[in-house]
């Protein structure tokens, strides 16, 4: 049995560090390519891992030069993999811009994650029903994604969604969502409101819960966090430190909150750990390589930040 069960994508991220991300029609020098195994998915799944709890994970790789890979970093970070199936595609891929500040632009050629279908979940449903938690991102295909929450959920699983990337959702996935975790371009997209401000914010974040989702943990980046619920709202500051590439801070953050939250439900204790396990990611570069272990998150010194 697991802990948590993971249904999503597994890429590659072949990461262009550069001085400053290209505009429409510019070309410009970068300083080097590295490949670094990815996947919101994958990510997230490693996170939870690495900070101790036991992951397995559902999802689906190609069968070219980077699916043996793909398959081996998950594996060595502590996943079961076991679920994991071959397709004769190409695995996924992401293409990431990351400039000398950090910012990133990603663009995502989805491959085997988008045969991770309804039949294939139905296939491996016996992980979902012997977890405790199950978390699903948007990587894969939107009826897979809903068929899960809904079946978990009938299931009495705790259901977790982090909407990315941004998509309109039909109300019946809200609802299946106990926990959603957007940061705040993936919310205006949800509820249809535009966030400008923390009022905007709130409004977004209200419509969300109006329509059933427990907990709403909105990621704001270097503005921290938000946490709504029907009893009220709180804001928590993010940890001040040097950004080398934010790639994984939200796979990061979601990975330290569900490790946490899985123990006792204690959401402000989790949120905390998703904020040191999103500021120790940001500080190196790439998606899985830069995930902390749970001795780096105990021995940094918080305090001197």
């Amino acid at each position: 049995m697991s802990d948590i069960v993971v249904i999503g994508s597994i890429n590659m991220d072949l990461v262009v560090k550069t001085d400053e991300i290209p505009k429409i029609g510019e070309t410009l020098l970068g300083q080097e390519l590295i490949q670094i195994p990815g996947g919101k998915g994958a990510n997230q799944g490693v996170a939870i891992s690495k900070l101790g709890k036991k992951v397995a994970f559902i999802g689906k790789v190609g069968k070219d030069m980077f699916g043996d890979m793909l398959v081996s970093s998950l594996k060595d970070a502590g996943v079961d993999v076991s679920r994991i199936e071959k397709e004769n595609c190409n695995s996924g891929i992401a293409v990431i811009n990351v400039d000398k500040d950090g910012n990133n632009n990603i663009v995502v050629i989805p491959g085997a994650n988008s045969k991770v279908d309804i039949d294939f979940l139905h296939k491996n449903i016996d992980v979902v029903e012997n977890s405790e938690i199950v978390l699903f991102q948007l990587e894969i295909p939107l009826e897979t994604v809903k068929a899960g929450l809904i079946k978990a959920k009938k299931s009495g699983k705790i259901t977790v969604l982090n909407p990315a990337p941004a998509y309109d959702l039909d109300d019946e996935i809200i609802e299946n969502t106990d926990i959603l975790i957007p940061n705040e371009h993936e919310l205006e997209k949800i509820a249809k409101i535009k966030v400008t401000n923390d009022h905007s914010l709130l409004k977004a974040a209200n419509v969300l819960i109006k329509k059933g989702v427990k907990e709403l943990i909105v990621t704001l980046g270097s503005k921290g966090v938000l946490h709504i619920n029907r009893n009220g709202h709180k804001f928590y500051e993010a940890y001040k430190v040097k950004a080398v590439d934010t790639t994984a801070a939200g796979d990061s953050f979601i990975g330290g909150f569900l490790s946490s939250y899985v123990n006792d439900k204690d959401v402000e204790k989790s949120i905390e750990l998703g904020q040191k396990a999103a500021a120790l990611a940001i500080q190196k570069v790439g998606a899985q390589s830069s995930i902390p272990m749970m001795a780096e998150i105990r021995n940094f010194d918080w305090k001197a930040l």
